[in-house]
């Protein structure tokens, strides 16, 4: 429980996972009514990334995943995932999608939820993802932003808060203080006050991530979570964070439930990770298999 920097915050615990049970689908339902979640991402310099947020939306409950990446890396994802299906972009020199494709948008509309981020590491190509997100044909789809696409976010937060549902956003204190324009050292200071800040400057569910996650919501909502341990601070991790965050979207969960969802799957899952191989040294791939059961479990 965090209370540095205020109160001490009510738990994201089991009891509360309870009271907020997951959406369960109809036995007879076909992977298009469990939750269709597209995911936007990926480059050279990472170019495995994004199968680990494909990955934990369908580990999450998702019936089916579509992924938009670079060119260079489509064949390969489609190949290392053959459970997914894939689109290539065109990409720039370095690497990065240079843009959507023309109509990309009736595709993205027909899921339920849109991640768009992970595994890229320039700005200002996930900027303009986000712009095209911000359009009106995807306005009633659930919106994930993480990694690079947090980093473009404040010439957006009119256009993001003006979203009637709001979308979840999955920065560390980094991509926070970017956010929010200001030193780490500041959203270190006060972490539960930049969390709530953040809600409220883009009308988002905010997970801000650390050895204490806490998820703030823009009616006020303020949960802290401080059971996953440090072996999640490695690499891929966040990228699996937010894909089970979509995942559990799609599946219509509400913003606030699905990220508050993703954050107790993702820790608990680091902490069956530590116990059976380590409190160190587990890979964010190791993850993904504990989703499933860790749900069942509740």
């Amino acid at each position: 429980m965090d209370s540095a920097g205020g109160a001490e915050l009510p738990p994201l615990d089991s009891t509360w996972l309870r009271a907020h049970p997951l959406p369960s689908p109809h036995p007879h339902a076909d992977k298009n009514s469990r939750g269709r979640v597209f995911a936007i991402g990926g480059c050279t310099r990472v170019p495995g990334g994004l199968i680990l947020t494909a990955e934990a939306a369908l580990r999450a409950g998702a019936g089916k995943v579509q992924v938009a990446t670079a060119r260079s890396l489509a064949l390969p994802l489609g190949l290392a995932m053959p459970e997914v299906a894939v689109f290539p972009m065109d990409e720039d020199d370095r690497g990065e999608i240079a843009g959507l494709r023309d109509g990309i948008e009736a595709d993205i509309a027909r899921s339920d939820a849109v991640i768009a981020g992970p595994a890229m590491s320039c700005g200002h190509a996930a900027g303009a993802i986000v712009d095209r997100l911000l359009g009106s044909e995807c306005a009633s789809t659930t919106l994930v932003l993480d990694a690079a696409a947090l980093m473009e976010l404040p010439k957006r937060a009119a256009a993001l808060a003006a979203r009637w549902e709001p979308a979840i956003l999955t920065p560390h204190v980094g991509e926070m203080a970017a956010m929010l324009d200001c030193p780490a050292a500041e959203i270190e200071a006060d972490r539960q006050a930049a969390v709530r800040r953040a809600a409220q400057r883009f009308g988002a569910v905010v997970v801000l991530k650390g050895a204490t996650s806490l998820v703030a919501d823009r009616g006020g909502t303020l949960l802290a979570y401080a059971g996953g341990g440090v072996g999640l601070a490695t690499g891929g991790s966040g990228d699996v964070l937010a894909g089970i965050a979509a995942g559990i979207a799609a599946r219509g969960a509400p913003p606030l439930e699905a990220a508050s969802w993703a954050v107790w799957l993702h820790g608990e899952a680091g902490r069956r990770c530590a116990e059976q191989i380590g409190p160190l040294g587990f890979l964010a791939r190791e993850l993904l298999a504990h989703v499933p059961g860790l749900m069942r479990a509740l």
